[in-house]
C-alpha cells in the first residue's frame, strides 16, 4: 500500500502461536530450525530406502510379466520432449462425466489415495486442478495382470501418474471423488514418484471443526500447524482451500487491472531500488548499491507521482512492496503485493474515492458471481460468511467515526490514529448501524498521514485523506498529494526526511504538476478479509515476515 502502517499497528501482537518479542522469537526460530534439520535428514534416509525398494519391485515385475509394457515408471528420456504429439489426446479430470461412458481416455494427475482390495484389485483416486476421479485396476486376462495391480498398490501418494482406461458409470454415488464416473485402468505409468511425505495433504486439508469432532468422538486426527504448513508450502498449496484462495487472488488482480483499464488508466512498472525511503521512517530494507546507500521501495509512491507529472494522467501498478517492520501480527508482512493507483484530479480527492467505490463494488460483485466453486473449497476448511457491502460505499469522516466510538464508550484521541482494537470496534458499530462491512473513513488528522498528504482547505489539522476497511480492518490508504514543490520539501523536512535523498522526486514538481491523488491496496490483505481468514500468511504464496525467508 502507498501509505505506511500507523505506528500503533506496528506493535508485536502474538498471533496463532507467534511470539511477540524479538529475542524470544529468534530463540524459538533457531531451536525449530535445528529440529527441522534433524527431521529432514531422517526423511532423506527413508526416501533413499523407499526409492531403492521401488526400483527393485519394478525390475522384478518387468522380468516376470508379459504385460509389463502397460505399467511402470517412465524413464527420463521419454520425458525429455522425446515425443511431439497433440495434447487433445488428453482429457482433464474435471471433464470426466457420464457423457464419456465407454470411451477410452488418457489422464494425468496426482495419486491422492491408493487402496488395494486383495491381490486382484486396487483403487486409486487421481487429482488434477482440484478435481478427483476414482480409477480401478482389476485383474483381467491379457489386459490387467496381478503384477500391474501390485504396482498400482505400491505407488506412493502424490506421485504424478498417467492412466489410460475406459470410463464407466457405477450404480451408486462415489463419495471419495468429485467426478461421478470411474476409469477402468488399462495402462498406468508413473511420471514422477513422490518421496516420503513430511505432511499428508489430507491432514493439511482438514478443518478445525473436523478435528474437534474427531477428538470428541475419541479419535485422533493430525493437526498441521501454520509453521509446518509454511515449511512444506509446496504440499500445503495442494489442499482444496489453498487452490481456491490463490485462484481467488488471481481473479482479484485481474479485476483490478481490467476495471482500471476500462476507466482510462494504464499500467506502469516502477523501480524497486531507490536512493531514499518512499514513506519516511526507519522501516526500510537498506542495501549497498555500487557504493551508494539505497533501499528497497516501501511503495511505488514517489514514482507514481512523478509519472503523473510526466502527463500519464491515470496510472496503476501491481508489484512487490517491502516493509522492514518487526510486526509479528496476523496482518503484516515484510513483502507483499501492492495494488497502487494514481490519477489527476479536477477538484477534490472525492474523485479518487469514487474510483475506489466503483472498483471494489465491481470486484466484489464479480467474485460473488464467478468464484462460488473456489469459495466452497475455502469454506470447507475455513468457514466464513459472505462479505456485506452496499451498492454505493458508505463514507464517514474521521470525526464521525470518533464520535461513534465515543458514543459506544470507547475513548480515542480525536487527533491521533485508530489502533487495531478501535478499528475493529468501529467496524462492528458500522455493521450494526449501516449493515455493511466495507466502508470509507476520510479526512484524517494530518499528523498521522505521510508527508506528501495535502492538508484540508478549511482546517490545517486535517488532511484530504482516507482509509478503507473490510470487516473492521484497514485495507486501503489514499489521499490527495501535495503537488507544490516548496511545500512538499517543507513537509518532508518536518518529518525528518533528508530532502537530498528525494530531490529528484521534489524537483519533478518544479516543471508544472497537476493536482492529483491515489491509493494503495495490499492484495494479500484484500483476499484475507474478503474470505474471512485469520492470518495473512494464508493468502501469501510464500510469506516473508520477520522470521521467515524460506522457502
Amino acid at each position: 500500500m502507498s501509505e505506511p502502517q500507523p505506528a500503533s499497528e506496528l506493535s508485536h501482537e502474538p498471533e496463532n502461536g507467534e511470539n511477540g518479542t524479538n529475542g524470544d522469537a529468534a530463540s524459538v526460530s533457531k531451536k525449530a530450525a535445528k529440529k527441522e534439520a534433524a527431521k529432514q535428514e531422517k526423511l532423506r534416509r527413508r526416501q533413499e530406502q523407499e526409492s531403492a525398494a521401488a526400483a527393485a519391485r519394478a525390475q522384478s515385475a518387468d522380468s516376470e510379466d508379459p504385460l509389463a509394457e502397460n505399467y511402470g515408471d517412465l524413464p527420463l528420456i521419454q520425458l525429455q520432449s522425446m515425443r511431439i504429439a497433440d495434447v487433445k489426446d488428453w482429457t482433464e479430470v474435471g471433464a470426466l462425466t457420464e457423457a464419456l461412458k465407454d470411451k477410452q481416455v488418457q489422464i494425468r494427475g496426482r495419486a491422492q489415495t491408493i487402496r488395494a482390495v486383495g491381490k486382484n484389485m486396487a483403487f486409486i483416486v487421481v487429482r488434477e486442478k482440484g478435481f478427483t476421479v476414482q480409477c480401478v485396476a482389476t485383474v483381467q486376462p491379457e489386459i490387467v495382470s496381478r503384477q500391474m495391480v501390485k504396482y498400482v498398490a505400491g505407488l506412493s501418494r502424490e506421485s504424478i501418474i498417467d492412466i489410460e482406461g475406459i470410463v464407466s458409470v457405477p450404480g451408486t454415488p462415489i463419495i471419495s471423488a468429485s467426478q461421478q464416473v470411474e476409469v477402468q485402468v488399462r495402462k498406468v505409468y508413473c511420471i514422477s514418484r513422490a518421496a516420503v511425505l513430511p505432511i499428508n495433504v489430507e491432514d493439511a486439508a482438514r478443518s478445525d471443526a473436523e478435528i474437534e469432532r474427531a477428538n470428541q468422538a475419541g479419535e485422533q486426527m493430525v493437526r498441521v500447524n501454520q509453521d509446518t504448513r509454511l515449511n512444506y508450502r509446496v504440499l500445503d498449496l495442494r489442499t482444496p482451500a489453498n487452490q481456491g484462495i490463490f485462484r481467488i487472488q488471481s481473479r482479484v488482480g485481474t479485476i483490478f487491472r481490467e476495471f482500471l483499464l476500462s476507466q482510462g488508466f494504464f499500467e506502469i512498472h516502477s523501480p524497486k531500488l531507490i536512493a531514499g525511503s518512499s514513506e519516511g521512517g526507519a522501516s526500510v530494507f537498506k542495501l549497498d548499491y555500487k557504493g551508494q546507500p539505497a533501499c528497497l521501495a516501501q511503495s511505488p509512491q514517489l514514482h507514481k507521482q512523478m509519472s503523473i507529472c510526466g502527463d500519464f494522467g491515470r496510472i496503476f501498478e501491481i508489484g512487490p512492496v517491502f516493509r522492514a517492520e518487526d510486526s509479528y501480527t496476523h496482518r503484516h508482512l515484510c513483502e507483499f503485493t501492492g495494488l497502487d493507483v494514481e490519477m489527476e484530479i479536477k477538484w477534490s480527492y472525492f474523485e479518487v474515492m469514487d474510483v475506489v467505490d466503483k472498483l471494489f463494488v465491481t470486484m466484489f460483485n464479480y467474485l460473488n458471481q464467478n468464484c462460488e466453486k473456489e469459495f466452497d473449497a475455502v469454506r470447507r476448511q475455513y468457514p466464513f460468511e459472505p462479505l456485506k457491502y452496499l451498492p454505493e460505499t458508505l463514507r464517514l469522516t474521521f470525526a464521525e467515526g470518533v464520535q461513534m466510538l465515543k458514543d459506544a464508550g470507547v475513548e480515542v484521541d480525536p487527533m491521533g490514529d485508530l489502533n487495531t482494537e478501535a478499528e475493529r470496534k468501529l467496524g462492528q458499530l458500522v455493521l450494526e448501524k449501516y449493515n455493511t462491512e466495507f466502508y470509507i473513513l476520510h479526512r484524517y488528522p494530518l499528523a498521522v498521514r505521510p508527508f506528501y498528504t495535502m492538508p484540508c482547505h478549511d482546517n490545517k489539522e486535517y488532511s484530504n485523506s482516507f482509509d478503507v476497511f473490510i470487516r473492521g480492518e484497514e485495507i486501503i490508504s489514499g489521499a490527495q498529494r501535495v503537488h507544490v514543490p516548496d511545500f512538499l520539501a517543507e513537509r518532508a523536512e518536518a518529518r525528518g526526511i533528508d530532502v537530498k535523498t528525494i530531490s529528484t522526486y521534489i524537483d519533478s514538481f518544479r516543471y508544472g504538476a497537476p493536482p492529483h491523488g491515489g491509493f494503495g491496496v495490499g492484495l494479500e490483505r484484500v483476499v484475507m478479509l474478503f474470505c474471512g481468514l485469520n492470518n495473512i500468511r494464508k493468502t501469501s504464496l510464500f510469506p516473508r515476515d520477520p522470521l521467515r525467508l524460506a522457502p
